[in-house]
């Protein structure tokens, strides 16, 4: 987990990855930082995001993303 707050962190300084837990819902994130989030999760996790995975429920909050990778990940095992 904190690899992942550290990357959500350098994309946005501003946001409390750590507790937030409505980023799509209470608008902290925009498209843009989605695009940025994905891109950083390719590079640092090897995974491939693709778009029926782009819910708010995978992105509302480090730990949704987290589950995400996590099942993502397995899923390429």
């Amino acid at each position: 987990m904190e690899k992942l707050l550290e990357l959500l962190h350098n994309i946005r300084p501003d946001v409390d990855f750590r507790n937030e837990d409505k980023l799509i819902d209470g608008g902290f994130l925009d498209s843009f930082d989605i695009v940025s989030i994905i891109s950083e999760l390719d590079n640092e996790y090897g995974i491939n995001v693709r778009v029926h995975e782009l819910t708010p429920e995978n992105f509302n909050s480090a730990g949704s993303i987290l589950r995400m990778i996590e099942r993502l990940k397995k899923a390429n095992s």
